[in-house]
């Protein structure tokens, strides 16, 4: 009996040894990563002199130095505001041999804390020898660096950002499938294509931001536009869009007058209009016979005017062919609102764009935006529509620098805290649908099979259904100041029903910008992949809850004097 009982006290005492052995191991390997991260975060001491010099802290600080150089002039920031240090190193930075910068998970969280952009003339990093240059590698031709600080932008046609990613190569295939002459790329991650240069072309030197993708190839800088030539790779590339047929319309009296540019040509094709359209930046070609048009939508050429395709048919009778044309949308961006700046000054009114997840919050912003000319703010950070353009998405959603902010809060208190808002409400089966996608798959992703046969999806409606319903009622009992706005309508009757919102807004704009906010009105929020096979996986027992829910919303609407919900989803 002695003999197991020594041998099982040997043991524990080996186990103890190795025990406090490993302890101590990982204590001194601990300490040994702390003392490098404190020695990379010490001074280094003064670097050599380099032939080119880096920006101050503040051009490339996210939040700013990413910024659209007219948002960097019209940005009023307040001097109090905190700064998020580790934000603010260069991405040029140099580190030592085989230490990289820890990464910090930026996912959709909310913020508690401001950016605070910094500019300070005597701590300004200077670039070593092994500054970025133009790529050598890329398949467009290197034209120079512009300055883009003006007023208005000359490369305006499509503009896209990529805060991780943004690659030259990706800049210009882009610009090329969107049949445009030259591609510009700004601030590391901004892309921006055009077919007219602009005119102030500057130093090489000037042009010093390192791609936030591609280690050693430039990507301009603050209102500098690194600029390529990629016209050359427009019949290469296989992702080339074409023409979309819009429908036939009638051709008004004086087409010369109302069409700014034409070009008559025997033989003419759609594809050699579209083309001669495209190089001009026009969003419209109209084609009757052998004349060509390149046009906006306006109040006089409106695309709501459709007529009877036959009427434009193959062999249409003479007297057609002069009364109507067919009209086809080429693969440039109308560009009358795509301008976008933060407010002048701060908002007096604090507005929100109140919706449940998945009522197409994003979307609805796009259309302000773009219809307003002023970015929109976010309760919340989610880097992937900062990525797509929302610039908001970094600015505190209390700085009253944007003309509304997202949030999908309700509550008593989360509710007051605005002025007033826009209470955007869509049909909870839809709803639901678009949420469980992109929490499965991302905002324009489709969730697989396996995620709506599981467990997964009847939890999430029986948790989020309720959630639909709460929502509405909480602004409904709480909001100081509504317009309800149904997502339906919206889709349905788009220039009416944004008019109203902007209005709401208190900003006027044009008809005009109105119809160009309706030619871009899908921006880049449709979702791509394969559709599931059966889109509204509702069992009964889930639509008698959600059913309950509609009646229940529909019934609240009415006793506040509103329309209540549109009829095609209240059950009956």
């Amino acid at each position: 009996m002695a003999k197991p009982f020594f041998r099982l006290q040997k043991f524990l005492r080996r186990t103890q040894f190795l025990l406090l052995f490993l302890t101590a191991a990982y204590l001194m390997t601990g300490t040994l990563l702390l003392l490098q991260r404190a020695r990379m975060a010490l001074p280094q001491g003064p670097r050599a002199p380099g032939t080119l010099q880096a920006l101050p802290v503040a051009t490339v600080a996210p939040g700013m130095g990413l910024l659209d150089s007219r948002a960097l002039q019209d940005s009023q920031v307040s001097p109090d505001l905190l700064l998020d240090v580790d934000m603010l190193q260069s991405p040029l930075a140099r580190l030592p041999p085989g230490l990289r910068w820890p990464r910090r998970n930026r996912s959709s969280v909310r913020r508690r804390w401001f950016h605070r952009f910094v500019s300070d003339p005597h701590g300004s990093p200077t670039l070593g020898p092994e500054a970025p240059r133009p790529a050598t590698h890329s398949q467009g031709t290197y034209v120079g660096c512009f300055s883009d600080e003006g007023q208005e932008r000359t490369l305006k046609g499509a503009v896209f950002y990529d805060l991780r990613k943004m690659t030259v190569a990706h800049c210009q295939d882009a610009c090329a499938e969107r049949s445009y002459v030259y591609a510009g790329l700004e601030a590391g991650a901004e892309c921006y294509c055009g077919n007219r240069l602009p005119t102030a072309r500057i130093g090489l030197n000037e042009c010093n931001l390192e791609c936030k993708g591609e280690k050693g190839a430039v990507c301009g800088a603050v209102g500098r536009l690194s600029v390529y030539r990629v016209d050359m790779l427009q019949t290469g590339t296989s992702k080339r869009r074409t023409a979309t047929y819009r429908g036939c319309f009638q051709l008004p009296e004086n087409a010369t007058h109302t069409f700014p540019t034409s070009l008559i040509q025997a033989n003419m094709t759609v594809e050699m209009c579209s083309g001669f359209c495209s190089q001009k930046e026009f969003p419209l070609a109209v084609l009757r016979g052998w004349e060509c048009y390149c046009a906006y939508s306006t109040p006089q050429f409106n695309l709501r005017d459709a007529v009877d395709s036959a009427l434009c048919g193959p062999t249409p009778e003479p007297q057609r062919t002069a009364r109507y044309c067919k009209v086809y949308q080429t693969p440039v961006q109308d560009t009358r609102c795509t301008d976008r700046r933060f407010l002048p000054s701060k908002s007096k009114v604090f507005v929100a764009l109140s919706s449940f997840p998945g009522a197409g919050n994003t979307w609805a912003r796009h259309l302000i935006e773009h219809a307003t000319g002023f970015y929109t703010g976010s309760y919340y950070f989610d880097g992937t529509l900062y990525n797509k353009g929302f610039k908001g998405e970094k600015d505190h959603w209390r700085s009253r620098r944007t003309i509304c902010v997202k949030t999908h809060e309700s509550g008593k208190r989360e509710i007051e805290m605005f002025d007033s808002a826009i209470l955007l409400i869509r049909n909870p089966y839809r709803s639901l649908v678009a949420e469980f996608n992109r929490k499965c798959a991302g905002h324009l992703g489709y969730a697989p099979d396996h995620n709506w046969k599981s467990k997964e999806w009847p939890d999430f409606v029986n948790s989020y259904a309720s959630w639909w319903s709460s929502h509405v009622l909480d602004w409904l009992k709480y909001g100081k100041r509504l317009l309800v706005v149904h997502y339906e309508e919206l889709r349905r009757s788009l220039v009416p029903t944004l008019r109203e919102m902007v209005a709401f807004l208190n900003v006027s704009v044009s008809e005009d910008r109105l119809l160009c906010v309706e030619n871009n009105k899908e921006g880049s929020f449709r979702r791509h992949g394969q559709r599931p096979h059966d889109p509204e996986p509702f069992t009964p027992e889930m639509k008698d809850l959600i059913n309950g829910y509609i009646r229940t919303v529909d019934q609240a609407l009415r006793d506040h004097n509103w329309a209540g919900l549109p009829r095609e989803y209240v059950p009956r």
